[in-house]
């Protein structure tokens, strides 16, 4: 089976959205499958027809700058001509039994329209939807014009799609709710390969100290500051941790569209000293800021994208055999077991974050038995096998239904 992907950005970029394509891509290669690799003009950096990364091979659609580039409809009309013009290119060139379109629209639309053409089914990968992105980045709003012509545009390529895959039952849901057929829907779910993390080490005291963090309790985030990964609810609870705790701290690793937001918020809440923004950090050292903290938090506010869409974190913390708290939003349900593999919170309420967090640190006997089922759970249920055998079934069958 020749399986050609479609995505918005791959590796060498280093986000969820490429770290689930290559664990995806391997796995589908384990198959015994040839895949194929497309990315949209928004893939960033220096850019050559057909670049490596990590031994995949990846067709590159070079950006075509134009005035038309500053205006919302007629970019992304530019962006959807550009993409067509390369995804019939690379399809006529490698042959594809099937292309499979993974998230934002944007990628599905001319994706349908080639597939049309040359006779080749389309398959669609939801990852979150475009139009509920957009509300958290300040793009628009909930029920706004742009929001529900989006919206629009997810549902006419569903139901064009030869078949849908998404990445959690809550997105499941939305789909179907918009009269799109059970069995034409699949879950892909969001998952870790368990090998390729490290378990938990004894922290580095050279870099413990670099960093200023005392010989107190740490708590932490490692990832991108987006507003909806509830950060500011995180240091609004500092206060009430440090009343709880005097020594403790927190350590905010990554980066991204709230880094100065928070930096202001820190200073203003008069926490600028407890708390430790250490700037984005080389992938090759995050394992050893992990091993500085000792309750993680994602405290992701309460929204339709949050709500509808798993994360990777928990998962990875899980892999790693590590302690942490989250709020109760849809997404962090379906992921963690409250009590057994991780702590769940109200969401949206400094209190409640800050109790969890009190709690655990007060209760380390309860971490050794946390830590085994979490690693357990990723070992035997959320790994990539597991998640990837669920294309299987619908690719076998629209390819075999191609050839008859």
């Amino acid at each position: 089976m020749r399986i050609l992907h479609i995505f918005d950005h791959s590796l060498p970029l280093h986000s969820g959205y490429t770290f689930r394509s290559a664990a995806l891509l391997r796995e589908q290669r384990a198959l015994g499958w040839e895949t194929f690799h497309l990315t949209s003009p928004k893939q960033e950096g220096d850019q050559h027809d057909v670049e490596e990364s990590e031994g995949f091979f990846f067709y590159r659609t070079p950006a075509d700058p134009s005035v038309w580039d500053r205006f919302p409809v007629t970019r992304e009309l530019a962006l959807l001509r550009q993409l067509g013009r390369r995804i019939e290119e690379v399809a006529r060139e490698v042959k594809p039994d099937l292309i499979h379109a993974h998230s934002p629209v944007l990628n599905v639309l001319p994706a349908l329209k080639v597939g049309r053409k040359l006779g080749i089914p389309v398959t669609y990968e939801i990852r979150a939807f475009w139009e509920d992105a957009s509300v958290d980045h300040g793009t628009t709003r909930e029920g706004s014009l742009r929001y529900r012509a989006t919206r629009a545009l997810e549902t006419y390529a569903v139901r064009r799609a030869a078949h849908v895959f998404t990445i959690c039952e809550g997105l499941r849901g939305d789909i179907l709710a918009r009269g799109i057929p059970a069995a034409k829907v699949s879950v892909v779910p969001n998952a870790v390969d368990p090998q390729s993390f490290q378990l938990s080490q004894p922290p580095d005291p050279a870099l413990r100290q670099q960093l200023g963090l005392g010989q107190g309790p740490v708590v932490g985030f490692i990832g991108s500051f987006y507003a909806y990964e509830g950060l500011d609810l995180l240091i609004d609870a500092m206060p009430r941790l440090v009343q709880g705790q005097p020594d403790l701290h927190l350590l905010l690793v990554g980066g991204g569209p709230q880094d100065q937001n928070l930096r202001a918020q820190a200073a203003r809440l008069g926490m600028a000293d407890r708390i430790v923004f250490t700037g984005r950090v080389p992938h090759k050292d995050v394992s050893r800021y992990y091993d500085l903290i000792d309750v993680l938090a994602y405290p992701r506010h309460s929204m339709r994208l949050t709500e509808l869409v798993t994360p990777l974190k928990p998962l990875e913390a899980m892999a790693q055999g590590r302690i942490f708290v989250a709020s109760d939003v849809g997404g962090h349900r379906e992921l963690v077991e409250h009590d057994r593999t991780g702590v769940l919170f109200r969401a949206d309420d400094a209190d409640e974050l800050a109790a969890a967090v009190l709690g655990l640190l007060r209760q380390s006997e309860r971490w050794p038995a946390m830590k085994a089922h979490g690693r357990q759970f990723v070992e035997q249920v959320r790994n990539w096998r597991n998640s990837a055998a669920n294309y299987r079934a619908p690719f076998t069958r629209l390819v075999a239904g191609r050839k008859q």
